[in-house]
């Protein structure tokens, strides 16, 4: 990435990256001396669709390196109730206690519902919709400002 010349891409790559990390960044320490924590990320298109899932699913990567994390994906998740199937099979079957369920359209009622029937799972969302007050405690953004990649 040029500092001269940021392109989008790029741009998104590092919002997704530190929105993982802030989330994830108190936890690393820890996890070293507990057992692996498991994150589930869950797109809406490809992983590799040179866009927003490829900019999150790069992110995921540089998560999957850190020590005591363990990554389950799953790419081609549909904004409907499959999202809801995804997320409660990551949770039941792989253990995740972080959620990063990504797109837009996976945040009300998707994620919404899901966080009150476990409210002990982390869901952190991509895209700003979280109100503190208003949603549930387990449930988070991260989003950047879109102009300043301008």
């Amino acid at each position: 990435m040029s500092l001269h010349h940021p392109n989008r891409r790029d741009s998104l790559k590092t919002i997704a990256a530190l929105g993982a990390a802030s989330t994830l960044g108190s936890w690393s320490t820890l996890a070293l001396a507990q057992k692996p924590i498991t994150i589930g990320a869950i797109y809406v298109g490809a992983k590799d669709d040179y866009g927003y899932n490829q900019a999150q699913a790069e992110a995921v990567a540089a998560v999957k390196k850190m020590p005591g994390v363990k990554v389950v994906e799953e790419e081609n998740v549909p904004e409907t109730a499959a999202v809801q199937k995804t997320m409660t099979g990551m949770i039941m079957q792989d253990g995740a206690s972080v959620l990063f369920p990504s797109s837009f359209g996976y945040f009300d009622p998707h994620i919404l519902a899901l966080a009150a029937k476990f409210p002990e799972v982390r869901f952190a969302h991509c895209g700003g919709m979280w109100t503190e007050g208003k949603h549930p405690k387990n449930v988070g953004s991260y989003f950047g400002y879109i102009d300043e990649c301008q």
